[in-house]
């Protein structure tokens, strides 16, 4: 499909497959907090499993469950602060890295992301995305408040590109939240909806459908 004259992409399972992120901070909390656990287990590896089942957002309280800690309540804290703030073993999804290269030279290109800031920053710079687009708006250094749905980074993003919304793109993994407000706003909306990817499933709330739909970023013409 052709797109606009602006590009911009969200980050997780957008750019990069944001399973990869979550193993790769699992590796670091199992590896910062073995020795205070004592697991009889190898804990990055019960994370792995957990990850594909309804206790992915309780992680780091069932393997502490799991091995018999005591003080988990103030520990869990610590690993979460571990995982957020671990430098990322992450690479961008081969069409990402091809479709930054091809949409270059005829396109503005940005990327928009949710999440904590630091989090974010961390996997922008592994990544080396900053670089290769020419705006990067976190929306977490606004507060979460900010976070999509609310526009704010959307308006933003159009006047620091200079590219009216009618000539805007918005790419992204997540129906939930992703194209409220940027279908509000006039721009196009694009779901990239990923075979593996985490959001595929979820749905749209009113006003929130994309425009369309893609399952990979080589359908991103260039012209």
């Amino acid at each position: 499909m052709a797109v606009s004259h602006a590009i911009v992409f969200d980050l997780d399972d957008t750019l990069y497959p944001e399973r990869s992120f979550t193993f790769s901070g699992y590796r670091a909390v199992a590896a910062a907090f073995a020795d205070r656990i004592g697991a009889s287990f190898d804990l990055c590896s019960r994370m792995g499993e957990l990850f594909d089942t309804p206790a992915r957002g309780r992680v780091f309280d069932v393997v502490l469950a799991e091995a018999g800690v005591t003080d988990a309540a103030a520990l869990v804290p610590e690993m979460i602060d571990a995982f957020r703030r671990h430098q990322p073993d992450i690479r961008l999804h081969p069409d990402a890295d091809a479709a930054l290269t091809r949409l270059r030279a005829g396109h503005r290109l940005g990327v928009i992301s949710d999440g904590p800031l630091e989090m974010q920053s961390n996997k922008v710079g592994a990544l080396g995305i900053g670089p290769r687009v020419d705006e990067v708006i976190l929306t977490d250094r606004w507060g979460r408040e900010f976070w999509k749905p609310h526009p704010r980074a959307f308006e933003q993003m159009a006047t620091k590109l200079a590219v009216p919304p009618e000539q805007c793109v918005y790419v992204a993994d997540n129906p939930a939240k992703d194209f409220v407000a940027p279908n509000a706003l006039g721009w196009r909306t694009v779901f990239v909806k990923r075979p593996d990817g985490i959001y595929a499933d979820r749905q749209a709330p009113p006003g929130g459908e994309a425009g369309a739909v893609i399952e990979s970023l080589e359908a991103l013409a260039a012209g």
